[in-house]
């Protein structure tokens, strides 16, 4: 008497998906910090996540959709960091930019085990166009809520004023993380942004000014 092949239910079999996807993901990342970009295989992975390099290519296919959606993982991750601190800071601009400006130092965003990932990735943007993909649509809604802080701060500048400023803003930040990366013993993140407080206060041509913490109108 042959027995029946039971089924999970597909809310099980779904969440059960997603667990080996995340365990993927994770493990990708752990395998760029211990073999870099270039080295982190399918095989690499699996032996990190503790899985066949089989189940590997059954959730990403190749070694190059792996990548991808790791980078992906990353930019979600960063992404749902300072949107949820925007949301919490409310509908003051000066507000909203301190916020975004210190979740762009928190630990999640370029901890030590964080920025190795970006950078390594980064060099790769213009030789990979499915990185250079998802990076461009993730930065492009983070420039697009800068700029609008922007144009609230300084209205007078106008919208080309607050892409300036914007710009200016992301430079900075950017420096910040490739000085972490590159010298972690010499500078920390608190300095780091204790900088940039400071130096977004005279980009704004003395119309901000850095007070308690953060930025306000003199």
């Amino acid at each position: 008497m042959s027995e029946a092949v039971v089924k999970k239910p597909r809310k099980e079999r779904k969440q059960n998906a997603e667990r080996r996807r995340r365990q993927l993901l994770d493990a990708a990342r752990r395998s760029i910090l211990a073999h870099g970009l270039a080295r982190t295989t399918l095989a690499t992975v699996a032996d990190e996540a503790g899985l066949s390099q089989g189940v590997a290519v059954f959730y990403f296919t190749s070694k190059g959709g792996l990548l991808t959606e790791t980078l992906r993982d990353l930019y979600e991750g960063y992404e749902a960091l300072w949107t949820s601190a925007l949301n919490a800071a409310g509908p003051d601009p000066q507000k909203r930019l301190m916020a975004l400006l210190e979740a762009d130092f928190r630990a999640e965003a370029c901890g030590c085990d964080v920025l190795p990932l970006w950078f390594a990735f980064w060099g790769e943007l213009r030789f990979t166009a499915q990185y250079a993909e998802v990076a461009e649509a993730f930065d492009a809604r983070r420039r697009e809520a800068l700029v609008g802080i922007w144009a609230e701060l300084l209205p007078e500048g106008g919208i080309a004023g607050a892409r300036q400023m914007a710009e200016w803003m992301e430079t900075l930040t950017d420096g910040y993380w490739q000085r972490l990366h590159l010298a972690p013993a010499d500078f920390d993140r608190a300095g780091a942004l204790e900088s940039c407080r400071v130096c977004l206060g005279r980009l704004a041509s003395g119309r901000l000014h850095v007070r308690e913490g953060s930025l306000q109108k003199p």
